[in-house]
């Protein structure tokens, strides 16, 4: 007589279909890279905090959150949202990590990417000043539907490691923000390693760095183009 098969050896069964696994391509790669979790620093360009009306004095980082489902791949389209009347652009320097973890030291923070992509952290900011004014949580300003473009992942060891690049995004071939990484408040390993105090970082996760001076308004029929030295354009068109 056969024993009885144990439950842990058995495919878990859902009430619902789940959603599907979302990804980035990665350059020369078949296989994709599985998006974990989306992490944002907010106001890491000096010259961007100051045009929020903010000090770009050096504090420490702060950060918010996108669900991964938030994913445009390049060339894909992103849905003017409703509600809304005031939709920023703003280009940002993507990292992808490879492994996780808790209290990870800027020594050792560079070993957990596996490498790089181009952003965009979209941004309803009518609705995100309206929630400042009333101190409430930025999610509907920040983490709406279609509201992190991405692009295609290059490998930290096809590139290196980027600490400096000229970071450029242009709508409808129209400059609009300019800077460099190297004008980063806090870095990458910096980043990556107070970020980890605060959560324990998972494979897949990504982190957006944040974004130069420059951000603007965007409406439908605009096409977004956001280059940062070094790594596969990001293309995005307003629908």
């Amino acid at each position: 007589m056969n024993a009885p098969t144990s439950k842990q050896h058995l495919a878990p069964a859902y009430i619902f279909s789940p959603p599907p696994a979302v990804s980035l391509p990665v350059q020369g790669e078949a296989a994709r890279f599985a998006v974990n979790r989306i992490f944002c620093v907010g106001r890491n360009y000096a010259d961007h905090a100051k045009e929020m009306g903010h000090d770009p004095s050096r504090e420490p980082p702060f950060f918010f959150m996108k669900p991964a489902s938030t994913i445009v791949s390049d060339g894909g389209h992103f849905p003017y949202p409703a509600l809304s009347k005031d939709v920023h652009h703003e280009i940002e320097l993507v990292v992808c990590l490879s492994q996780g973890g808790k209290n990870i030291s800027a020594d050792q923070a560079l070993s957990h990417v596996y490498g790089y992509a181009v952003g965009l952290d979209m941004t309803r900011r009518d609705l995100q000043s309206e929630a400042k004014k009333m101190g409430r949580p930025w999610d509907t300003g920040k983490a709406f539907d279609h509201s992190a473009p991405c692009g295609t992942v290059l490998p930290a060891a096809q590139c290196g490691h980027l600490a400096q690049g000229v970071v450029v995004l242009t709508v409808n071939g129209q400059p609009r923000q300019s800077g460099d990484l190297k004008d980063l408040i806090w870095n990458v390993p910096e980043t990556i390693a107070y970020l980890s105090t605060l959560f324990e970082l998972s494979t897949g996760d990504l982190i957006y760095t944040g974004t130069p001076a420059g951000v603007g308004p965007v409406v439908a029929g605009d096409v977004m183009l956001a280059r940062i030295a070094g790594l596969p354009d990001l293309a995005i068109n307003v629908v």
